[in-house]
């Protein structure tokens, strides 16, 4: 295995047991929710005015998907809809106190994942987060271009074109 394979499999092991660890903590603190409905709710919570587009682009995924999403968490009282005064016809979204409730859950597990992995992370220089940084832009900066390349929008459900 070359360098170059060896970086993007250790990306691909760090992701997938991040992933692992955080899903399994997740799966028994948030009992009943789905990944997508606590990132939603998260994403509502962290951004005014959202709405199935702003979701839709953020999610990278249909606004179809974002509407069955969005709907499920406004039948399960963790969401409400509403409208601006001013605009009659944009439907934006907001928590309920259910759905804070939850959101805060999830943030202090976001703070438990970042104090267990603080070991690793308070041993990396400046110079070291600064030469992992430029090479994490480069590659997406590769990623975006390639993904151009194909003449598809991959914000709006890409997979569903392929």
């Amino acid at each position: 295995m070359n360098k170059e394979e060896q970086v993007l499999r250790g990306f691909w092991d760090i992701f997938n047991k991040k992933n692992w660890l955080d899903g399994f903590k997740m799966k028994v603190s948030l009992k009943g929710y789905k990944p997508s409905e606590v990132h939603c709710m998260e994403y509502i919570e962290k951004n005014a005015d959202s709405n199935v587009t702003k979701l839709a682009e953020a999610f990278y995924i249909t606004r179809s998907a974002i509407s069955k999403l969005t709907k499920k968490l406004v039948e399960k009282g963790l969401i409400e809809s509403y409208r601006k005064p001013d605009n009659k016809k944009e439907i934006y979204f907001r928590l309920t106190e259910q759905g804070k409730a939850v959101n805060k859950v999830h943030e202090k597990l976001h703070k438990e994942f970042q104090e267990r992995d603080k070991a690793v992370f308070e041993q990396v220089t400046e110079e070291q987060y600064d030469s992992m940084l430029s090479f994490v832009e480069k590659y997406n900066r590769h990623l975006d271009a390639e993904i151009k390349k194909l003449g598809v929008d991959i914000t709006s459900g890409y997979c569903d074109k392929l």
